[in-house]
């Protein structure tokens, strides 16, 4: 009697998990398919939206762009409201079970995606709030910078798989529709807000920890454990004197890459000091295999390796932007002074400041004041992130978008690089830059 009962009990304990696995596959199913749906949606409405205003490289708002598109703003509005409403119950369990199910390890890789040691992301992310402190921005600059990053996944993500990473955040249970979803909230939220020739609700702290999950990022240097804030170093575009022509001042060749073979990598097989040995020039071994752009200083060629992008200012009165194109594949040595760097970079003529992008007729147009350069595949492109700061005994919160890379990167678990503008010499930008903090806390935004 004893055992029948028990194997009654045993039998009825089975039948139980087995419902509430089917419920919970049931759950996760349908959530998904919700996501999904929101997702289409919100993309489709964009779409639609970049009929109506006008924003690209060099933005530019008209009143009458604007007004044309506030019904279709707010419209769109009570959209997303429907959207959020219907699957917010759904959401809940789903990020739990998500959550529950997460790794909180993350296997971190250099610039050649080499495995090169592991970290623990609760260590590293945990849950924050916002302090009660205004956010600045530029409206029209930060709108750009989320449009032309938003575009990138959409158009470039099937070629450029690295984008699709979760990273670390993916150790917080964060995925790439939750990334694309802030995207789109934002972009929503800030065309909206322009429309109506209000200020932002983007800047607004409350309004912020309401719609957003606040996750704060605490550096993790392996050569430095202890320091918890966040690195932020600065970079900008310098306006260097150039010519067409080599002469005795301007002797140092800017190089692009000819597009006739593409397959052709022997350009990997040169260091920087390579290079400027003269191998492309007349009587070197490689001669007739790059064009020459411009002739700069030694300074200024060591400016556009460092910086990424530099604008030559030419005799005629024109200024062209050249921004790095493909590397000779060398990786950037921290702590080796520039001038003895062996990595080198060929560069393209641009019509405006790039950031990422896997090759140079896609990278993304950038703003500064709203951008950041970081490990985009340890933490991920398109995260929006707000550094906070202190100045003169006031506190400073600052929101940007991580949409631009660097070889001091890859990888960097501890560091930005804020893009601070366009100057005429480093006198003016070490002025402008002593305003900016040295060390920050950081967050990352993500769409609840």
């Amino acid at each position: 009697m004893s055992i029948l009962f028990i194997q009654i009990l045993a039998q009825k304990k089975r039948l139980s998990l087995a419902i509430t696995s089917l419920i919970a596959t049931g759950i996760l199913s349908g959530c998904q398919n919700t996501q999904l749906e929101s997702k289409q949606l919100i993309s489709n409405n964009l779409n639609r939206e970049k009929g109506s205003v006008s924003i690209s490289g060099n933005t530019s708002f008209s009143t009458a762009s604007i007004s044309n598109s506030l019904s279709t703003n707010q419209k769109r509005k009570s959209e997303l409201e429907n959207i959020e409403n219907q699957s917010d119950n759904q959401q809940n369990i789903y990020n739990s079970l998500q959550l529950s199910q997460t790794s909180s390890t993350y296997q971190v890789i250099d610039e050649l995606k080499n495995y090169k040691y592991t970290v623990n992301g609760k260590n590293i992310l945990s849950r924050a709030r916002l302090p009660k402190t205004k956010v600045t921005f530029n409206k029209k600059d930060l709108l750009t910078v989320l449009i032309n990053t938003r575009k990138y996944f959409q158009d470039h993500s099937s070629a450029d798989p690295n984008v699709l990473r979760k990273g670390l955040l993916g150790t917080r249970g964060v995925t790439i529709p939750d990334v694309l979803r802030t995207l789109d909230f934002m972009i929503v939220t800030l065309q909206e807000d322009i429309a109506n020739n209000r200020p932002s609700r983007l800047e607004d702290p409350s309004f912020i920890n309401e719609n957003f999950r606040v996750i704060k990022w605490s550096a993790y240097n392996p050569k430095s454990p202890r320091r918890k804030s966040l690195r932020i170093t600065k970079y900008a575009v310098f306006a260097y004197p150039g010519s067409r022509q080599k002469t005795s001042i301007f002797n140092i060749p800017l190089y692009s890459l000819k597009d006739d073979n593409p397959d052709n990598k022997f350009y990997t097989k040169y260091t920087k000091q390579d290079v400027l040995s003269g191998i492309y020039e007349p009587g070197g071994k490689e001669f007739g295999k790059v064009d020459t752009l411009a002739y700069l200083t030694r300074e200024g060629l060591e400016e556009a390796l460092m910086e990424g992008t530099v604008l030559v200012k030419f005799p005629n009165g024109n200024n062209v932007f050249f921004n790095v194109d493909r590397s000779n594949e060398i990786p950037y040595v921290k702590g080796l002074k520039r001038t003895a760097q062996r990595r080198y970079w060929y560069f393209r003529e641009v019509n405006a400041i790039k950031g990422y992008g896997y090759k140079i007729d896609h990278k993304i147009p950038v703003k500064p004041g709203v951008t950041f350069a970081g490990d985009v595949l340890n933490i991920g492109l398109g995260k929006v992130i707000v550094m906070e700061y202190n100045r003169n005994g006031r506190k400073y919160l600052r929101m940007g978008v991580l949409a631009d890379t660097g070889g001091a990167f890859l990888p960097n678990l501890y560091q930005l690089d804020f893009l601070a503008g366009i100057y005429p010499n480093k006198q003016t930008f070490k002025r402008d830059i002593s305003k900016l903090p040295t060390y920050a806390k950081a967050y990352f935004l993500i769409k609840k």
